[in-house]
């Protein structure tokens, strides 16, 4: 089955209306959509609580693709940071962060999403090797940042070491912008899930991390109907090799993302977490709960 969503909930505005607080975000946005990408955990390793919180609050349809945590990735080149116990001791903690995910079934995947500068070189397999150990138990799925991994060269070798290695594959539809960027290579190595990240393709936007407003021009591009309807027949391709497409859009930074989203969900003839159309108007507050009654006996 083909699951679409966002990364994450809390910015896109075509969902809520304004009085909608940010603590009931969640809970709408699973009218919307029957995944969601938390990225909140690649800034900092969320309090388990907060995870059983989200599961509680939300219903049984709605996945999780959790990022994995900045300090597991080496997001923090030439920004030594220490974690309290060591390495293990983050995975252990980033773990048990996880399990009210795990446990009731709702973990679409863990994304270990790499930097630009960690390219296809013998050291580097070792570090995702050994992160898989690590992870043993978890859905893992791997994304890379740097061409190298699907040159020519490399690109079955790559493909060959993620089925081996548990990997599942995060396909990117990315800006083809140097060795910085990946190309869209539409192959699973997981039977079961592979996931599939609509960055947008905007080129310019894409080489601008680092700078003061790459938040605002990183991610902003709305897809056409065509190239949605050209990713329509990816998806379906990918459908025949894994059980479970789970899609983020991710191209948020004009707040393009949830309408792209409802567009891919319509040529794909699905109807929304709530069994409206995703087009369809919608009541965008929540049910005011009753005040509760006082009782005297």
């Amino acid at each position: 089955m083909i699951h679409i969503g966002l990364s994450g909930w809390g910015d896109h505005d075509l969902l809520y209306g304004p009085s909608v607080k940010a603590k009931d975000k969640l809970k709408v946005y699973a009218r919307h959509f029957p995944v969601v990408e938390v990225d909140s955990s690649f800034y900092a390793i969320q309090p388990k609580e907060r995870f059983a919180r989200w599961v509680e609050e939300t219903p049984a349809s709605l996945r999780f693709v959790v990022k994995a945590y900045l300090g597991m990735t080496g997001h923090q080149r030439g920004q030594p940071r220490t974690e309290a116990g060591g390495t293990q001791a983050m995975y252990d903690a980033f773990c048990d962060s996880l399990e009210p995910a795990l446990e009731t079934g709702r973990l679409a995947a863990v994304l270990f999403q790499y930097p630009p500068w960690f390219d296809c070189t013998r050291e580097n397999v070792q570090t995702l090797r050994e992160t898989r150990r690590r992870m043993d138990g978890f859905p893992c799925a791997l994304e890379f940042r740097h061409q190298s991994w699907f040159a020519p060269a490399f690109r079955e070798k790559t493909l060959e070491f993620m089925r081996d290695e548990r990997w599942i594959h995060s396909v990117c539809d990315e800006p083809q912008a140097g060795m910085g960027s990946v190309p869209t290579v539409l192959e699973a190595t997981d039977p079961h899930v592979t996931l599939v990240r609509m960055h947008g393709r905007n080129a310019a936007g894409w080489q601008s991390a680092g700078a003061p407003n790459w938040r605002e021009v990183r991610y902003l591009y709305r897809y056409s109907l065509e190239e949605l309807e050209a990713w329509r027949l990816h998806l379906q391709r990918l459908q025949q090799m894994s059980r479970d497409i789970y899609v983020i859009f991710n191209n948020n930074s004009g707040g393009d993302a949830a309408a792209n989203a409802k567009q891919m969900m319509e040529l794909l003839g699905q109807l929304s977490p709530d069994g409206k159309r995703p087009s369809d108007p919608r009541d965008t507050q929540l049910e005011e709960e009753p005040p509760e009654q006082l009782s005297l006996f």
